[in-house]
């Protein structure tokens, strides 16, 4: 099947790479290789960067990159024969990173590296290409290092630059097919469009080629949890349990100060956040009561949990897609009022997406509550239930719409590959210690999770709830303009989480678990969520960037003219939103609050319209060809025209175009000039006047709305009251059945 395919975005090596001069990674060094200071059985290897390698706002601020090796029959009882190498790369805080707080991100998929949103998204720098048609990097201004210490994983598996064992193979981008071993070019491709270079093993002596990674949620969640053990332990210094300047949340569990720490995940992440956070207060639990060993483990206690363009719950969420096809926001008909009626049908029909989901949840609850995938006769139901609902979305994509923007037509103008061409670059690849060559999505997990029917399987909603009477913040962050992921979706998944809390008021975090009732809000999240107002999101003192809905620890936000990538699309709004969940604060103006007493006010709907755009062209790369590039493309490259350079195909040689001279980028060992150091105040406040690069807005007014985007991601704001405070970062990704998102 066509979803089952490696998709055609994987980076790896293009032999006409500016400044590429080798397919294989450079044999990997490292500055640290040492054994976990919790089992010396797993161990850490990282190293830091040289500057230019990703240019940060201040020449201060450090990074580490590096792998954690967990062996064999580590996730026991999960079958688990193989090793696992996972990738990651830390950077500190712009301000006072010593009692910063620690944020993580993950991208979704599942199988999509969490480089996405490092690069792309809310990491501390992004790639632009310079007047020689190389790439480099610059500081990104509303980067979550603004705020917060920010750690992104590569996780399952096989994902990014992780691996079970280094492989080497051969890539067809056109075709997206992946061969261990390297087998010789026979289609008549140019050699740019097959690349040899190493990857994960693909296993293709087995069954199953996903068979050295994770195929559920829950799987993903335990190697996560050990990953985090081990990370926490061997960077004290970034561990907000073991520094003497701890100022966290008060201890929830009876040994050791837990970790204070903000997980935010995108797309696929919805099912990630979720799971990972229950599974990890579901840990805190076994150590406090002494079923696993609170001397060799570390308590992780999450403060706050962020979706953003979360696919969290089918049974919520698909039901959304007819409607928001036909009559959305933006005026656009993607579908005819036909489809919509049918789309309507291929979810609520008898024995179709509705029924089938249930039939799956019920088969899961007898037979595979724990979640690991290796129940059959369940496996089945769900995978087949996936494949039923898939049908609901097929009319949006067969009208050629993007499933990110509905704004836009295919191929998807945004976000761009650029940051594959130079994750590819040796010299880069060197400079992070990579043992492999990039690749953006995993097919392999992506057929695993697949294979178990993981998208199906439901416990989410139950899982939010949970979170909140834990005092764990839960907030959701949906883009207008994303249809896979759209905000009627997510708001009717803030009800159903809502909707489980029947007798549970609001709670801080900052108030134990046993605190008396008097000293919570008396009404039920049930019924005082919906009850509670859509507020502006006042973003600058020009710009309002959606609307949220904020009752105690719950969160529901729209963030005007955004796709998917709301942090790409969006950064001022994506950070400032980000920033105010991780203060606990007021996410419509910042103000500080007491989320034991506050509710928004406004309309019980957000109504507001926009209009589409101009639509910009398409860039055609080489390394997301099927996403990215049109039918005349692959006309030109299959009859020998056109041109690739620097990973840019051009129907037309004279079509390509260049930066000007004047554009400045880092590479590695030749940094741009950047600031020498941040301001060294409190990290909760800022001026945020003298470089634009520290602080968050909090709002004295209101703007008048605007229908356009938001202000320019470059310009300064003028001076205002500034916070900075704590920060957390996971990414999401999903899988409707006809591919991986991110």
């Amino acid at each position: 099947m066509e979803f089952m395919k490696l998709p055609s975005s994987l980076a790896t090596l293009v032999a006409c790479f500016a400044f590429a001069h080798a397919q294989y990674p450079p044999p990997a060094s490292y500055q640290n290789i040492l054994n976990s200071p919790l089992d010396p059985n797993v161990t850490v290897s990282y190293k830091q960067p040289p500057d230019g390698t990703c240019t940060t706002a201040f020449a201060t601020q450090k990074q580490y990159t590096g792998y954690i090796g967990i062996p064999p029959y580590t996730l026991a009882p999960i079958q688990q024969n193989y090793s696992i190498n996972t990738f990651f790369w830390f950077v500190e805080a712009r301000q006072v990173p010593e009692a910063a707080p620690l944020t993580i991100w993950l991208n979704g998929g599942p199988g999509s590296s969490s480089m996405v949103g490092f690069f792309n998204e809310v990491g501390p720098c992004e790639v632009v290409q310079l007047s020689d048609g190389s790439y480099g990097t610059q500081n990104r201004m509303w980067g979550w290092d603004r705020s917060s210490n920010v750690l992104f994983i590569d996780q399952p598996n096989q994902v990014g630059f992780s691996y079970d064992t280094a492989t080497k193979g051969s890539l067809d981008l056109l075709a997206g097919e992946l061969y261990e071993p390297p087998t010789p070019l026979t289609s008549g491709l140019p050699d740019y469009m097959y690349l040899n270079g190493t990857f994960g093993s693909a296993n293709s002596n087995q069954q199953v080629p996903y068979a050295t990674t994770a195929n559920t949620t829950e799987i993903a969640a335990a190697a996560t949890w050990h990953f985090l053990q081990t990370w926490l332990a061997a960077f004290p210094q970034y561990n907000p349990a073991t520094r003497s300047n701890y100022t966290g949340s008060a201890s929830r569990y009876s040994s050791n100060a837990p970790v204070g720490v903000n997980l935010f995940a995108e797309s696929y992440g919805g099912k990630y956040g979720p799971t990972f956070a229950r599974y990890f207060e579901q840990q805190n639990q076994l150590r406090s009561n002494g079923s696993i060993p609170s001397n060799t483990t570390l308590a992780i206690q999450l403060e706050s949990v962020g979706i953003v363009s979360g696919f969290i719950d089918d049974l919520v969420q698909n039901n959304a897609y007819p409607y928001f096809a036909y009559n959305n926001t933006w005026g656009i008909q993607a579908v005819s009022q036909t489809d919509e009626l049918n789309m309507i049908n291929d979810f609520s029909g008898s024995g179709l997406c509705h029924d089938q989901i249930l039939q799956c949840r019920a088969a899961m609850n007898g037979t595979d509550p724990e979640g690991y995938g290796d129940v059959e006769i369940t496996n089945d139901l769900c995978r087949q239930a996936q494949l039923i609902c898939a049908n609901i979305t097929a009319p949006y994509l067969n009208a050629g719409y993007d499933p990110y923007d509905i704004r836009q037509m295919l191929p998807s103008p945004d976000p761009p590959a650029a940051y594959q061409e130079y994750l590819n670059n040796a010299s880069v690849l060197a400079a992070i210690g990579a043992q492999v060559n990039y690749t953006e999505s995993s097919p392999y997990v992506q057929e695993g999770f697949i294979s178990t029917g993981d998208t199906i399987r439901g416990g989410l909603i139950e899982d939010l709830a949970y979170l909140l009477t834990q005092g764990i913040r839960v907030a959701l962050i949906y883009g207008d303009a994303d249809f896979i992921c759209n905000w009627y979706g997510g708001e009717a998944v803030s009800f159903a989480i809502a909707s489980q809390l029947n007798n549970f008021p609001s709670q801080t975090s900052a108030i134990p678990l046993n605190a008396p009732l008097s000293t919570l809000l008396p009404s039920s999240y049930a019924k005082a969520f919906p009850a509670a107002g859509y507020a502006d999101i006042v973003v600058n003192s020009s710009y309002i960037g959606g609307a949220v809905r904020q009752y105690g620890n719950l969160s529901f936000s729209r963030i005007y003219a955004s796709g998917h990538f709301i942090p790409y699309f969006q950064p001022e709004t994506a950070y400032t939103v980000f920033t105010r969940v991780i203060l606990g604060d007021d996410i419509s103006t910042g103000d500080a609050i007491d989320l034991a007493s506050f509710a928004t006010v406004g309309n019980s709907s957000a109504t507001h319209t926009d209009s589409t755009p101009y639509s910009p062209v398409p860039t055609c790369w080489v390394r997301a060809w099927n996403a990215t590039c049109n039918a005349d493309d692959t006309k030109a490259l299959l009859a020998g025209n056109g041109l690739m350079l620097n990973g840019i195909f051009y129907q037309k040689p004279d079509a390509r175009t260049l930066p000007s001279s004047s554009v400045t980028a880092g590479i590695p060992g030749h940094p741009v000039s950047t600031a020498s150091s941040s301001e060294t105040g409190s990290p909760a406040m800022s001026d945020g006047s003298s470089t634009g690069l520290t602080g968050v807005y909090t709002a004295t007014n209101t703007p008048t709305p605007t229908t356009g985007a938001a202000a320019a991601p470059g310009r300064m704001l003028e001076p205002v009251r500034w916070r900075i405070g704590p920060l957390a970062a996971v990414a999401l990704g999903f899988v409707v059945g006809v591919g991986v998102t991110l």
